[in-house]
């Protein structure tokens, strides 16, 4: 068991690094918390909806946390594309 977590750990840590540029332990679980977020609010729209009624608070951090995401994914993405042009 404990080789999958490591296995899966760095499944985590690529998918992080892929997605917002680098892997430190911060990025990491903020990644890891909007992507279990964002499947359940897929798979479980209502127990969402419902979570976000009980913690308004863990909702706003929720928000906190997707708006920082996407702003190192579209830093990291041109940051890539300049790469790119200069290659």
């Amino acid at each position: 068991m404990k080789e999958f977590s490591e296995q899966f750990d760095a499944l985590v840590e690529k998918y992080t690094e892929l997605l917002v540029g680098d892997s430190d332990s911060d990025k990491k679980e903020m990644v890891t918390q909007y992507a279990l977020y964002s499947f359940i609010a897929k798979n479980m729209p209502a127990l969402v909806k419902h979570w976000n009624s009980l913690y308004p608070d863990g909702k706003d951090e929720m928000k906190r946390i997707v708006g920082q995401i996407k702003e190192m994914n579209e830093a990291h993405r041109a940051e890539m594309n300049e790469k790119k042009k200069e290659e």
